[in-house]
């Protein structure tokens, strides 16, 4: 349960339940090889990630999903990003858009949570928030399972069909990284809880690193390494 400041004041409380991994870069009509690639396109993108790539020169553009495939079709967008192979397989963008971009380095494990009104919860019995709490856990983590086993044959169904896979620069993504946290940072100075927020998770990373690069990161790159040879 998250039941932090920034909710309080609305009087509720959250659960996490469910996470999609990191997701895709998304779809592109033309290639995007350098910084100078990204200004003026107009890309369906929301939320932090547009404010992000709006700072490098993006034009963020707000569509309702069932208007992306025209828009990206008739060329009224140059690009969209939506979820990831799995999800972007059956809405048809390889139909309309060629390359394919990765990571989708603004939504790295976007997670969702169900909000639940605080004077409610506490009328619970204690019996079922902790039914609640374990059903969220659940479903978080079965999620999260479920988009690893069905994005892999779902990318490979799509680059079977014509679709090429392309990475982001570095050029570009340490760009966004640096727009990002001046972003952030700005953010910071005008909004205490984001600023808590934000201090928390970079405290966290920090101390996380070394653990991160001497176990998850040598293990996943020797068993990706080994896979490839196969």
């Amino acid at each position: 349960m998250q039941n932090v400041e920034s909710l309080a004041k609305f009087n509720t409380i959250s659960l996490a339940c469910g996470n999609s991994g990191t997701q895709m870069g998304g779809w592109f009509r033309k290639e995007v090889n350098t910084l100078d690639d990204l200004k003026g396109l107009k890309f369906r993108i929301g939320g932090t990630g547009g404010k992000v790539l709006e700072r490098l020169g993006v034009v963020p553009q707000q569509i309702a999903p069932g208007d992306i495939y025209p828009a990206l079709e008739k060329g009224t967008i140059d690009a969209v990003e939506f979820v990831g192979p799995y999800d972007d397989e059956k809405l048809g963008f390889a139909k309309v858009a060629k390359y394919y971009y990765y990571p989708g380095f603004w939504e790295g494990g976007a997670m969702l949570h169900s909000i639940i009104n605080l004077d409610q919860w506490n009328k619970l019995p204690k019996f079922y928030q902790a039914v609640l709490n374990n059903a969220a856990e659940a479903a978080n983590n079965w999620m999260l399972a479920k988009y690893d086993a069905v994005n892999a044959p779902a990318l490979r169904r799509l680059l079977s069909r014509g679709t090429e896979l392309r990475p982001f620069s570095m050029d570009v993504m340490e760009a966004a990284y640096r727009e990002a946290n001046a972003f952030y940072n700005e953010t910071a100075a005008t909004n205490p809880l984001f600023k808590k927020a934000l201090d928390s998770v970079n405290d966290y990373m920090g101390e996380q690193a070394l653990w991160w690069q001497v176990g998850e990161y040598s293990y996943e790159t020797l068993m990706l390494r080994t896979r490839i040879k196969r």
